[in-house]
């Protein structure tokens, strides 16, 4: 029996080996920080992997499809992180503990060029920004903007506030900085000190 029939899915009840599915994960996802979606190539990957393409091919169809599923292994790592205990925190505290994870490099220090590289893909191939949409922006964005809804809740934020505008002015910081060349370890402690005097309840 060949290596590539011993890691078909399945055959003969055996179940699909992880490992190899992590390796082809991994090499995806570093090449999407290399090289871009459109110049990532699937003989790079895996050679990378140290794969064959029909062992890439039984798992995945596409480019596409395996894209999708390197891009929500990093997701489905940080999903359930995605909260702040205000019980533990003062508000000042909870406030600067969910702009720190509006940081993209919080989880992943090559988030802010993967980011770059999708938004480079926009025009070429809309659906991959649309996934980081969905499952890398969109939870920072609202783990803030219910932080601050919490806050209101306590009278500890003013009524008069608007979470959405403020979530998206603390999660652009980051990229200004990161464009600037500055480093992101205190920002949110920065952004917050500008931000509380305007907002305390």
């Amino acid at each position: 029996m060949s290596k590539d029939d011993s890691e078909r899915g399945n055959v003969g009840g055996r179940p699909r080996d992880a490992a190899i599915d992590e390796a082809i994960i991994l090499a995806t996802r570093e090449r999407l920080v290399r090289d871009g979606y459109s110049r990532m190539t699937i003989g790079d990957i895996v050679a990378d992997a140290g794969v064959t393409r029909p062992t890439l091919y039984r798992r995945w169809s596409t480019k596409f499809d395996l894209v999708v599923d390197a891009l929500d292994y990093g997701f489905r790592r940080q999903r359930d992180t995605y909260t702040v205990d205000l019980a533990k925190l003062a508000p000042r505290e909870a406030l600067v503990e969910a702009v720190r994870r509006l940081d993209p490099t919080y989880f992943n220090p090559d988030a802010m060029v993967l980011m770059g590289n999708f938004a480079g893909e926009a025009i070429r191939t809309p659906e991959l920004l649309d996934i980081l949409r969905t499952h890398a922006i969109e939870p920072r964005v609202s783990l803030l903007e219910d932080v601050l809804a919490q806050l209101q809740n306590r009278g500890e934020v003013r009524d008069a506030i608007d979470p959405h505008t403020i979530a998206i002015m603390c999660f652009g910081s980051y990229f200004g900085a990161f464009y600037r060349g500055e480093p992101s370890k205190d920002l949110a402690e920065k952004v917050v000190a500008v931000l509380w005097p305007a907002i305390a309840g």
